[in-house]
């Protein structure tokens, strides 16, 4: 793919299935060659989904950390042939989740049952100006007082007829001034 598509591109969620017992190696190993190869805007996160399973033996209580899905690791990235490249050529890695040779993203509802939050990144940030996109307050100004990452909303000061007003609004309801 060319580079140009991949600036226009989202990253998604992808399950890699690797060997039995080769999660943390393949982890560590894209970890690091994404850090040596310095595609970090490519392949942004690597992560093993773990529980937390509490077992009563002899009338003691004992906790222990368990993998949810042995045998699979779950890669944020954009797809390309390169990343693509990187990711299967992990030694451990025996394929992505998919169709045939070509990986399925995981989707919102499937993200949201193994408790991913995609990480948010924005362009705002608290003291900015942004204009509101929707009504009842379409195209007044405002401040942003404080900003929620795990609701997406932010809270914005709006100043209409001399008085200021504070507004609830989500992300996707504001624009960067």
């Amino acid at each position: 793919m060319d580079n140009e598509e991949n600036k226009t591109e989202l990253s998604h969620w992808y399950v890699v299935y690797t060997y039995s017992g080769y999660e943390n190696k393949v982890k560590a190993t894209l970890e690091k060659i994404v850090e040596n190869r310095g595609i970090q805007d490519k392949i942004q996160e690597v992560i093993i989904p773990m529980e937390e399973e509490i077992e009563i033996k002899d009338g003691k209580q004992k906790t222990s950390i368990k993998k949810v899905f042995p045998g699979y690791v779950l890669v944020k990235m954009i797809m390309s042939d390169e990343t693509w490249y990187v990711v299967k050529n992990i030694k451990g890695v025996f394929n992505f989740v998919g169709v045939g040779d070509k990986p399925l993203p995981l989707t919102e509802k499937e993200m949201q049952t193994l408790g991913i939050e995609d990480i948010i990144n924005l362009d705002f940030e608290v003291g900015d100006s942004v204009r509101i996109t929707t009504e009842p307050f379409y195209n007044y100004p405002a401040v942003i007082e404080e900003i929620f990452k795990d609701r997406k909303r932010v809270k914005v000061k709006v100043s209409m007829f001399g008085r200021e007003t504070t507004v609830d609004l989500e992300f996707n309801q504001i624009q960067k001034i």
